[in-house]
């Protein structure tokens, strides 16, 4: 009872410190692309965290799980997930700011939640799609895109095509992965986005990389903390709920970039932000069950 007891209070937290790494992420990126060229900086964060695991799995005599058919699925969520997902992430940064990115990544929940449906059959009932819905508005509320000239919407387009490539990676994975070890899955996955990126870079972009503190510090957290554990976490979430429910904690990510980005990097905060927060919180919060607010209620029934 008791090793049962601690397993859920420690699952319970494991969202919150998940969204707080992905929202950190957005402010990490956006100070480091001013001395690196987005897709250069994409492929070193991958190549020094697929490194590690792989050294750390030789130092501890993990290893990997035998290959097999389901490593195929790996490659496949590890392109969509961190590969196309990022790189969208990264080029969008590169033209509009940490708040406004991460108010385009909450249009997540809603598309996992409609590919759930035929991809895995999941459903939502009235309460959560209402608690989805909520979410957009107060995201709306928490940072607006401002769009004056069509040259405006190429940073938004890349950060739109990066989330459908995650919100489908997400259910991807929910439906042909979630079994496989959390180490195999990470490591295959790292190491799958570090060789699709640098392929991505020679195809496509004029490297930069000026040595700066700022940019090793940048690419050290989003490398050794952001890379190894909030994919751990997000996979731990799938492994237990619904894709759509786990998505729509994705929402919280706008209110609290938008108060690092101000923070850290100066951003402008709008007074609207708290009352975005509120709003999306709330939603989250119904999109999670009726009343509840609890992660984990059952077996596969987030």
């Amino acid at each position: 009872m008791k090793p049962a007891l601690a397993n859920s209070s420690w699952l319970r937290i494991v969202p919150f410190l998940f969204v707080m790494l992905w929202s950190s992420a957005f402010v990490a990126t956006r100070a480091g692309l001013a001395d690196v060229s987005p897709l250069a900086f994409l492929t070193a964060r991958f190549t020094l965290a697929a490194a590690v695991m792989v050294a750390v799995a030789a130092l501890v005599r993990a290893g990997l799980t035998a290959p097999s058919p389901a490593w195929l699925h790996l490659g496949v969520a590890g392109v969509l997930i961190n590969a196309f997902y990022l790189s969208g992430v990264y080029l969008a940064l590169d033209h509009i700011n940490a708040a406004t990115m991460a108010l385009i990544g909450a249009l997540h929940p809603l598309m996992t939640a409609l590919l759930a449906r035929p991809m895995l059959g999941e459903r939502l009932g009235l309460i959560q799609w209402f608690g989805l819905g909520l979410g957009v508005c107060g995201v709306v509320l928490v940072v607006g895109i401002q769009v004056t000239r069509p040259a405006d919407m190429i940073g938004p387009l890349y950060g739109f095509l990066g989330v459908c490539s995650l919100a489908l990676g997400t259910v991807y994975y929910r439906k042909y992965c979630r079994k496989i070890s959390l180490w195999t899955a990470n490591t295959i996955q790292l190491i799958v986005a570090a060789l699709t990126c640098a392929l991505l870079m020679a195809a496509v972009e004029r490297v930069s990389f000026v040595v700066t503190a700022e940019a090793v510090t940048t690419l050290l957290y989003l490398a050794l903390i952001v890379s190894l554990g909030a994919p751990v976490l997000l996979m731990l979430m799938l492994r237990h709920g619904k894709a759509g429910k786990v998505a729509s904690y994705f929402y919280l990510t706008p209110g609290i970039t938008a108060v690092m980005a101000w923070t850290f990097l100066g951003e402008a905060l709008s007074p609207m932000i708290l009352v975005g927060f509120a709003i999306t919180s709330l939603g989250v919060w119904l999109a999670q069950g009726k009343g509840t607010g609890v992660l984990f209620r059952g077996k596969d029934d987030l």
